[in-house]
């Protein structure tokens, strides 16, 4: 995720008017099998006014969304999909399943695979120990620094020029190897910055630790009890992947259910999928990554309502894939789209300043 502050107002800037073609018609989504319980924005007392000028504008303008859908009290109130995306079709999450990751890391220690984050990540990398730029300082990076993304190696994915950008180690043969051999550049802990590579050390941690792929482990632990199945992982990468960089391709509406797991304290159906204190934690900032505050793979997103700041836990991800959860509204909103490395993928965030939370906090 690039910097907000630096968000410009693109192809979808709301307006009071609509000439298109096509008309938009709200419909109450779906009951299915999947957990969901549906409403209607009018039955939660949400004014809809801007929200039909906001689809009827992404209609008859040429955009990158793929899927809006808003939750609100545990039910399901909105759900639009665009541009080809069907809605049992899993979408590539990208860096969104690092949020899911940190979930993951949050269960693994709850069950007693992992004793801390504070323990050294060498700890748990059984047979991979660094082999080059030999530094002691390696020695101190915990767990807590990856997630987090202050490990000090040199690993900042929007700086070219680091040798541990995630385009480079993708051409790499073993990219685990590769990252552990890389430069310290900072002090374990003292500067944060972005690093793909350390999201997939911590579930090649969470692996080794619990003794099955990332893969087994997700499914057991957090996807069966959420009722989630249509998902796979994958890359976009032709080369041969360890299961531990794979990422996510799941459902909006499966994808909705993470962030209710988030907004209800690790809580799906009065069942505890991941303790409270692990989601305070994890969605509480520790870090600044580009002045934004930055939990555990969990960012805090400030939106200013009727003159309040309310402050929204945000899994992002490449192309406009977002968990955006808000407590003190006690909603969520999920968005995915194909605006692959490109400021339109920030759309999403207009749109919650200039149409959802105001059409929700109106009356």
């Amino acid at each position: 995720m690039k910097k907000i502050a630096s968000i410009l107002v693109l192809v979808l800037i709301i307006n009071a008017y609509c000439h298109g073609q096509n008309t938009y018609s709200y419909s109450k989504p779906k009951e299915h099998t999947d957990g969901w319980k549906t409403n209607t924005l009018l039955a939660q007392n949400i004014d809809t006014t801007a929200i039909h000028e906001l689809f009827n504008q992404v209609l008859n303008r040429e955009n990158k969304i793929h899927s809006i859908l808003l939750v609100k009290d545990k039910q399901l109130i909105l759900e639009e999909y665009f541009n080809g995306q069907l809605a049992n079709q899993p979408h590539d999450l990208r860096s969104t399943t690092k949020s899911i990751r940190s979930i993951l890391m949050g269960i693994a220690i709850d069950k007693g695979f992992i004793q801390s984050i504070n323990d050294p990540i060498l700890k748990y990398l059984k047979g991979i120990i660094p082999t080059k730029n030999l530094d002691p300082r390696k020695e101190k990076i915990t767990i807590k620094h990856l997630l987090t993304m202050s490990s000090g190696l040199d690993c900042n994915d929007w700086d070219k020029t680091s040798k541990g950008q995630e385009d480079k180690v993708y051409k790499k043969k073993d990219w685990l190897q590769y990252t552990l051999n890389l430069p310290i550049v900072n002090e374990p802990g003292e500067v944060s910055t972005y690093c793909s590579m350390g999201a997939i050390l911590i579930a090649e941690i969470i692996s080794q630790a619990s003794g099955i792929t990332i893969q087994e482990f997700a499914q057991k632990y957090l996807f069966t009890p959420l009722g989630i199945t249509n998902l796979y992982w994958g890359h976009t990468s032709d080369k041969k992947i360890l299961p531990s960089g794979k990422r996510l391709y799941m459902t909006s509406r499966d994808l909705a259910k993470i962030g209710v797991l988030i907004l209800h304290n690790g809580m799906w159906n009065k069942k505890q999928i991941v303790s409270q204190k692990w989601i305070d934690e994890s969605t509480t900032p520790k870090t600044k990554i580009t002045g934004i505050n930055y939990g555990y793979f969990w960012w805090n997103i400030p939106y200013k309502i009727n003159n309040e700041i309310v402050i929204s836990k945000t899994a992002t991800g490449n192309g406009g894939q977002y968990i955006m959860v808000i407590p003190k509204m006690n909603i969520v909103a999920i968005f995915t789209g194909g605006a692959y490395n490109s400021t339109e993928d920030k759309l999403a965030f207009e749109i919650m300043q200039k149409v959802f939370l105001p059409s929700i906090s109106a009356k």
